[in-house]
């Protein structure tokens, strides 16, 4: 199923003044050790659910129950998805995108193209050239 695309400014601005939730689908230890996005400042918090699963990255059956468990019920109108550099959210939204349709919900999946960290610099470096840090907006690290 195809789904949206917004940058991390987009994605930000619309979660911080909207009925909008953000996933992060990266595994624990990208969590822990590169930061997550920090939605403090808007009232609200980051589901923190893999996608792929440390260390073998297989596909988490259970990411859409999770989803729909740790949203307690109340589906905003919006859910967007974060990982990396956009590819593995754009899996995960995708596939809650067909999940929810299946179900007949209207709830809106849309990837953060550029991801938390963004692509690779010409130094083969990440988060100085795009993505969310790079793009200046709050994140936290544990």
């Amino acid at each position: 199923m195809s789904v949206d695309q917004q940058t991390p400014s987009q994605a930000y601005d619309a979660i911080r003044e909207g009925d909008a939730a953000l996933v992060d689908v990266r595994t624990r230890p990208e969590w822990a050790f590169v930061g997550t996005p920090d939605l403090s400042g808007a009232g609200k918090s980051v589901l923190t659910i893999e996608w792929r699963r440390f260390p073998d990255m297989s596909v988490n059956d259970g990411f859409v129950a999770e989803l729909h468990r740790r949203l307690d019920g109340k589906l905003p109108s919006a859910i967007y998805f974060i990982c990396r550099s956009g590819a593995r959210s754009l899996e995960a939204a995708s596939t809650a995108a067909a999940s929810f349709a299946a179900a007949g919900l209207t709830t809106e999946c849309i990837n953060v193209a550029e991801g938390f960290e963004g692509d690779l610099d010409p130094d083969g470096r990440r988060g100085r050239s795009n993505g969310w840090k790079a793009r200046g907006l709050p994140w936290r690290q544990s």
